[in-house]
């Protein structure tokens, strides 16, 4: 269990990003599900929760960044 938080609850372990849908993209290397580099999906199980939080805003990040028109991920509901 995780260290606790103020007033004794303890704390939650922060969640992977992954979805699932592991694909590395050839440009930039990243997974196409979660949005993460090779080493930080791999480093992930032993990443202490600040570091894990530190990779979640770069994916945050690189989501925004990603335009969500382009490539073969994109949900066309067109049946």
């Amino acid at each position: 269990m995780s260290d606790p938080q103020p007033g004794g609850h303890p704390r939650a372990p922060v969640s992977s990003p992954c979805i699932d849908v592991c694909r590395l993209d050839d440009a930039g290397g990243l997974c196409l599900g979660c949005f993460r580099t090779l080493d930080e999906i791999a480093g992930w199980g032993d990443a202490a929760d600040d570091l894990r939080l530190h990779i979640l805003a770069a994916v945050a990040r690189r989501r925004e960044e990603q335009d969500p028109w382009q490539g073969d991920l994109r949900g066309d509901c067109d049946h």
